[in-house]
This record gives C-alpha cells, sequence and structure tokens, in this order.
C-alpha cells in the first residue's frame, strides 16, 4: 500500500489537464487551492501504515490476497460497514474537512452489486478492481450530471448529461460532463457512473465505465468556495486541510471495452443508482460527525478563551451539539449494523435507516452551526486578521482587544466550518450531498412497508383477527 508521501509524488506523475481560475494549471499538486485538498486525501493514506488505526484504515482483500486500504476494498462481511463508517469518523475528525475518497468507495461496492449475474461485466469490472488495489489508487466516483431543466429527459437535453455518442468495435466514446466533482484533481482514476435511473430509449446514457484521470479528452476546472484566497495563509482557519470539487468535462473521450462495465443495460445501471445511494447516504453518519467533533471542539475552545465555559446555558448549547452529532452517527451505525448480505457477496446497508441518516443531515448540522455561531459570538465575522495581530506596530493594541492568537485561531476554525471555504464540504454537502432533501422522502416513501403498519393498527383496533399472537393471551 502507497505511504502519504507515495500517494503525493504519484500525483506529480499524471497529465492532468486542470484549470484553476481561468489558467491552467502546470502543477496541481503544488497549487495553493489544491494542495489542502491533496494534504486531506493523503491522510487516508497515511493511516494505513498508523498502527493505532491501521485496523480500520485496511481490509483484507480477496481479489489479491492482501491487506488493501479500505477505500479500494469491497464490504465482505458486516463489520466492513461499521468499520468504514468509524474510519469515516476518524477521518473528519483529523482533517475537520472532506477527505474525498468516499464516493468512490461506495461506486466500487454498488458496481459489484450491479454487475452480479452478468459474467462479461463482472469479469471486466473484476480485473479493474484488482488493478486499483494492487496499485492502491484513489477513485474519483463520478455520479451527477448538470441536469439543466429538471422537468426534461436525458434525451431532450443530451448536451446536460455525460452519454455514449459513438460505439465502436474496440470500445466507446463518450461526451458530457460531471459536476460537483469530489477531490477529481486529486483522483488517479475516474468511475463514470449514471446519476439516475433511465427508462427505454435512454440507454446511451446508462454507461459505467472508467479512465484515467489524464485520458485525452479529460479537462478539469477546479470550482470556487468561499475564502478560498485564505488558503494556506494566515486566516485560513483550517491549517492544513481542505476539500475540493471540480466540473470534469469528457471530450469524445474514448473507453476501451475493458474499462467499460455497463453499457445500455438500463436495469443493472438502476440497481447501481439505487445501491449506491444506499451506501452514500449511510456514509454520512461517519464523515460529518467526524467534522461535526471539530467545530464542537472548536467553539468549546472559544468559550474557555473567553472565560464562559463554565456558564450553564454554554454548557448546555456544547451538549446539545454533541446529542444532534451522536444522533447522525447512531443512524449511520444502525444502517450498516442492519445491513444485509447480497447475493453478490458484499454486504449492503438498511435503506430505511440509511435515508434516514442523511436526511437528519440535511437539517440537524444547519442547528449545530447556529449554536456554534452563538458561542463563537460576532467575532468570527468580524476579527482582524492574524497578520495584523502580529504586526509590530498594531500587535499589542489588538491583542488588548481582539484576545490572544489562539483565540483567534480558533474563530477562524469556527467561521470556516460555518459558511468559510470548510462550509463547502460541511454545510453545503451536508444539504445536497448524495441527493437533496427530498431524494430521501421519496426513498423513504416507497421503502416503508405501510400497509404492514395498517395491518398491525386493524388487529389492536379490534377490526381483524389477531393471527401473530392469536388468542391463547386471552385464555
Amino acid at each position: 500500500m502507497r505511504t502519504a508521501e507515495a500517494y503525493v509524488e504519484s500525483l506529480r506523475a499524471r497529465k492532468l489537464r486542470l484549470f484553476v481560475d481561468g489558467e491552467l494549471c502546470d502543477s496541481p499538486v503544488d497549487h495553493p487551492k489544491v494542495r489542502p485538498a491533496v494534504n486531506a486525501v493523503a491522510a487516508t493514506y497515511a493511516l494505513a501504515h498508523d498502527p493505532a488505526h491501521r485496523a480500520l484504515a485496511t481490509s483484507h482483500s480477496g481479489l489479491i490476497g492482501r491487506p488493501v486500504n479500505r477505500f479500494t476494498a469491497l464490504f465482505r462481511e458486516r463489520e466492513d460497514l461499521l468499520r468504514k463508517l468509524e474510519f469515516q469518523r476518524v477521518l473528519g475528525r483529523l482533517t475537520g474537512t472532506c477527505f474525498q475518497r468516499c464516493v468512490g468507495l461506495d461506486g466500487l461496492n454498488a458496481l459489484w452489486v450491479a454487475t452480479h449475474g452478468r459474467p462479461e461485466a463482472r469479469s471486466r469490472f473484476d480485473a479493474w478492481l484488482r488493478g486499483v488495489q494492487e496499485r492502491d489508487e484513489m477513485l474519483n466516483g463520478a455520479m451527477t450530471d448538470a441536469k439543466g431543466d429538471r422537468s426534461k429527459r436525458p434525451p431532450e437535453q443530451p448536451d446536460h448529461y455525460v452519454r455514449v455518442v459513438e460505439r465502436r468495435a474496440d470500445g466507446v466514446v463518450i461526451r458530457g460532463a460531471k459536476i460537483h466533482q469530489t477531490g477529481a484533481a486529486n483522483a488517479h482514476q475516474i468511475l463514470v457512473m449514471p446519476g439516475q435511473a433511465l427508462r427505454e430509449g435512454e440507454e446511451d446514457f446508462a454507461i459505467a465505465c472508467a479512465m484515467p484521470v489524464d485520458a485525452p479528452g479529460v479537462t478539469m476546472v477546479l470550482g470556487r468556495q468561499p475564502s478560498d484566497d485564505r488558503r494556506g495563509g494566515p486566516d485560513a482557519g483550517n491549517a492544513r486541510f481542505g476539500g475540493q470539487e471540480c466540473v470534469v468535462l469528457f471530450d469524445d473521450v474514448f473507453v476501451p471495452n475493458d474499462l467499460v462495465f455497463l453499457d445500455g443495460d438500463l436495469e443493472a445501471c438502476s440497481t447501481l443508482v439505487n445501491t449506491f445511494a444506499g451506501y452514500h447516504r449511510a456514509s454520512y453518519g461517519g464523515c460529518k460527525p467526524g467534522n461535526l467533533d471539530v467545530l464542537i471542539g472548536a467553539a468549546d475552545l472559544v468559550t474557555r478563551e473567553n472565560g464562559v465555559r463554565k456558564a450553564s446555558h454554554v454548557r448546555d448549547k456544547l451538549v446539545q451539539m454533541a446529542h444532534l452529532t451522536e444522533t447522525i452517527h447512531g443512524l449511520g451505525v444502525g444502517a450498516s449494523a442492519k445491513g444485509t448480505l447480497h447475493p453478490s457477496g458484499v454486504w449492503v446497508v438498511d435503506p430505511i435507516l440509511a435515508n434516514v441518516c442523511k436526511h437528519h443531515v440535511t437539517s440537524l448540522p444547519y442547528e449545530i452551526v447556529r449554536l456554534a455561531e452563538d458561542l463563537a459570538g460576532g467575532a468570527m465575522a468580524t476579527l482582524p486578521s492574524i497578520a495584523d495581530l502580529d504586526h509590530p506596530e498594531l500587535g499589542d493594541a489588538l491583542r488588548t482587544v481582539a484576545g490572544t492568537e489562539e483565540r483567534a485561531k480558533a474563530l477562524r476554525l469556527v467561521e470556516s466550518l460555518t459558511y468559510g471555504a470548510g462550509s463547502v464540504p460541511f454545510r453545503i454537502e451536508c444539504m445536497h450531498g448524495a441527493g437533496s432533501p427530498q431524494a430521501q422522502r421519496v426513498v423513504l416513501e416507497r421503502t416503508i412497508d405501510w400497509d404492514a403498519k395498517v395491518k398491525r393498527a386493524r388487529v389492536l383496533a379490534g377490526i381483524d383477527t389477531d393471527h401473530e399472537l392469536g388468542d391463547e393471551l386471552d385464555a
């Protein structure tokens, strides 16, 4: 398995076509807007070699017969789902941001399920995944299409979706774009997947395939984030780590047959999308509580610097923040613990609890943010730069007004997580990552067994006979 240093060096070997702020980036790894996100991914490699975290960070692969990084592993037992969640929380706490590998992990497991019963597709995917594990690669799981006018189907506006534009004897040619691509510029390969269930006549959009990030025709454009110009500077908030989102453009990219896993198979693509949604919505019970641990710690630190930590209302707000955080984590754990074994040999999460978990993530972190802002006070938004606090002429006077440098840095961290650069992988992703709130409600409505609830209500109301318990209890 790669070390963190080897991972960073492997990125330099790519011929990535990446634009940042309208300019082609010659050295993505060293760019100040990219490097914090590289550092966050590097942490996933570092922990695989850390004795304290190795059991969570690695998993034994039956494909290649040795341990692999958990982010390239299949969920071969229920405990893998639980270890994944705990590993995500550890990483969320250690980095305070998105570590960018969960979509790839959830995607490869969903594809394993989707290719079940399709020998040719499984053979290709199996061979590809073996290579990913042997090379210890990071995957950009590319799902989200631009969609355009949501009232129209893909064939009515094909330019808003990734699709096959040509089929050759040796492969396919794809065109389009994927947006909101977490960690794309830090990856080795792109795993393209359809972003929604598709209907008859939409087979060209039902494509799942892989390619190197620097394949001919692939261009990436780094997304802007609030306060991202502060990265690497004294007011960064998070001094070492950051998230990353890209637009990935596919300009007639040729994909050879051995990297095409599904093409036009509507049923398999529907399975892929639904399985991925369950995995990824449960994932939010891991990474987001880890990020929330950091926000709670930063808010607590500010109250200590302000001398109000012992006040009853302050303690109560911190307890509420922790209570809501553990609620999210508990739902993720529940979705994993109630997982079931799929015939393909991997475990899938409980779909109801996975969607309840993600649905709470669209609201509870916002209340936690509100409490953090309450505890931090207005200084989190109006404090002069830390560079001013260090100024030879201004420093002494400003420290009398603004407090210690430790207080200033804690406030900057709260600011970053709540509405600065750190809020993108935290707040915004909480709302829209793995589907917006209505997406979870749709799944819950169609998954919950409403008739079973009504049936039992009829029995207890005395309308129907109790066939489950019988009448022995009344004897």
